[in-house]
């Protein structure tokens, strides 16, 4: 029953992260729009306008990359029935993962992939273990 739990964990974390994080995306060029025909819709519309993107343009990202991380690895920590900092992290370094190949596929500024990768992915990992467990 443990390890069914624990499959579950990963699994339903990893799904709750990435709906957070698409949801995320989905909503930032309502609130941020976009420069003039740059269509970051797709993949290469993004990828051909991506030297036009400002500053500003890179905080949604960071905050689905972040939020979708740390909803994760929260809901893999209270679902998991052993080893629950394990569990966040791995959700964390899954997630960690994606942007490292976000990174080798987007040519984003070098600031923000370097502060992505530090910053969005273990540390809320373990800053959503570290929530989850405060009363314990």
């Amino acid at each position: 029953m443990k390890t069914l739990r624990n499959i579950l964990a990963v699994l339903i974390g990893l799904t709750i992260g990435s709906l957070i994080n698409g949801a995320i995306i989905s909503i930032s060029s309502a609130v941020i729009a976009p420069p003039s025909g740059v269509d970051i819709k797709t993949y290469e519309g993004l990828k051909s306008g991506l030297h036009l993107l400002e500053p500003k343009h890179f905080i949604f990202p960071f905050l689905a990359h972040a939020m979708g991380t740390f909803m994760g690895a929260i809901s893999a920590t209270i679902i998991a029935a052993t080893n629950k900092l394990k569990f966040a992290m791995f959700i964390g370094i899954l997630f960690l993962m994606a942007g490292i190949a976000n990174v080798m596929l987007l040519p984003a500024p070098i600031w923000f992939n370097i502060s992505d990768l530090i910053l969005a992915y273990i540390p809320t990992a373990f800053f959503a273990f570290k929530l989850a467990n405060k009363n314990k």
